[in-house]
């Protein structure tokens, strides 16, 4: 299997995780701590509200890099895809730099695979 198939499955594999945990979240599940900056063990209603607009984040990110990943990818899709890495790139700094430490230790590593797997499947 080439390398960009195995890094779009990767991707697809952790975004789907990370989309299993906001619905977590968005049910009340206790880990908060996790998520959002960390500062609710259970998220308030509007923190649930964010948690359902990641699960729409995660399913388009997916989309964008299966179609990359695909035998000839759009320019747009190209253009998207580069926004998303950037996107995943920002968010492992602002996961590093959470008040949280459970935020900082299980999603900085998380956010900077997605990064290096969305990097590979774009250059692939």
């Amino acid at each position: 299997m080439p390398i960009v198939a195995i890094a779009v499955v990767l991707l697809c594999i952790a975004l789907i995780a990370l989309a299993l945990f906001q619905l977590a979240l968005i049910l009340g599940a206790p880990f908060g701590r996790f998520a959002w900056g960390g500062s609710d063990r259970v998220l308030p209603a509007k923190r649930r509200v964010a948690s359902a607009g990641a699960i729409v984040l995660y399913t388009i990110f997916a989309v964008v890099f299966i179609l990359q990943a695909g035998p000839l990818p759009a320019l747009l899709v190209t253009i998207l895809a580069w926004v998303i890495v950037a996107y995943l790139a920002f968010g492992t700094v602002m996961n590093a730099l959470s008040r949280s430490p459970q935020e900082r230790l299980t999603m900085t590593p998380v956010s900077a695979l997605l990064t290096v797997l969305g990097v590979v499947v774009i250059l692939g």
